[in-house]
């Protein structure tokens, strides 16, 4: 039976449960330290959130892309 309520990290951060599994998934699949991008993801986007600042596809990609350049 699956827990049911809010997401402690949906709450907090505006990031769903589903979202977050989809960044372990392809973390397993790239051999990428899960804990490493789960927060640096995090903390991306809690700055924006705090700052009032849109959040959108382009955003997103341009945060991932941080990411993705912090990794090589």
């Amino acid at each position: 039976m699956s827990k049911k309520g809010l997401d402690s990290t949906f709450l907090h951060f505006g990031i769903r449960k589903e979202d977050i599994q989809l960044i372990e998934t392809i973390c397993e699949k790239h051999e990428l330290d899960f804990d490493w991008v789960k927060d640096f993801l995090i903390k991306q986007f809690h700055e924006k959130k705090i700052r009032n600042q849109e959040i959108d596809d382009k955003t997103v990609s341009q945060i991932i892309d941080k990411a993705l350049q912090k990794i090589k």
